[in-house]
């Protein structure tokens, strides 16, 4: 399949291996990734603050782009969230509506696209230790994203997954939310932090790079030696992992 990868603002200028990891996982699964480098933000930070008008111009411009893809597959459950409500911001528009419903129809999150669409569950990673995931709230609560990425965790050699005690639990992050209620947002990063930390892991797996800046910023404020992992990056590791029989 050719894929379009849609890569987020975070992870472009933020943390670029988890793109990279995307398109070797992607790769790996026999998909050929092509990457249009015009792509820009989504427009979901000025549609959750209201900017109406602002998220619309970004929203044609991203159909405008991808609407030409077959499926267009991005490492975030928040942005891909967001196409899927491109339709709001057309509302007293039928053609832009029917255009945004589309693309929304052919546009995937990550962990999702391989189990769902792909029916792939192991893609060949190997990792040594203990791992949790976090449920981010968008790809869980927007997109029902549950089973599939526990699926491809539970396919790694090497991995212990464990259930953490709150996995469904915001992590505190919200975007614009920890600016502006800071003290809220930390305190809600704390309850999170102690589950990981009881949980006994080597590393916090999820698939939005927010959640995993708030809860990885947190972790090393503490001295912490649990890593923050996107689902793409475990996947695309290779450690050398001793099989015991």
């Amino acid at each position: 399949m050719r894929v379009s990868l849609f890569v987020t603002c975070l992870v472009d200028q933020l943390w670029p291996s988890i793109g990279a990891a995307t398109v070797e996982v992607l790769q790996r699964a026999g998909c050929e990734v092509v990457f249009d480098e015009r792509q820009t933000c989504c427009g979901q930070p000025a549609f959750n603050t209201g900017y109406r008008s602002e998220a619309r111009a970004l929203a044609r411009r991203f159909i405008e782009i991808f609407e030409g893809s077959d499926a267009v597959v991005s490492p975030s459950g928040s942005c891909t969230a967001m196409v899927k409500h491109f339709r709001d911001l057309f509302a007293d528009d039928d053609e832009w509506r029917a255009r945004a419903q589309a693309l929304a129809a052919r546009t995937h999150e990550f962990g999702s696209f391989l189990v769902n669409v792909l029916g792939v569950e192991d893609v060949g990673a190997s990792f040594s230790g203990r791992v949790g995931w976090h449920d981010a709230c968008h790809g869980l609560r927007d997109l029902n994203v549950h089973r599939e990425p526990r699926r491809l965790i539970q396919n790694v050699r090497g991995v212990e997954f464990v259930e953490l005690a709150n996995a469904d639990a915001c992590c505190g992050f919200g975007g614009t939310f920890s600016v502006k209620y800071p003290e809220i947002s930390v305190a809600i990063l704390d309850n999170k932090i102690d589950a990981i930390e009881k949980a006994g892991v080597r590393a916090i797996v999820s698939s939005d790079a927010s959640c995993l800046m708030q809860i990885g910023g947190r972790l090393t404020r503490n001295g912490s030696a649990v890593k923050a992992m996107h689902l793409a990056e475990l996947l695309a590791a290779r450690e050398d992992v001793q099989q015991t029989v």
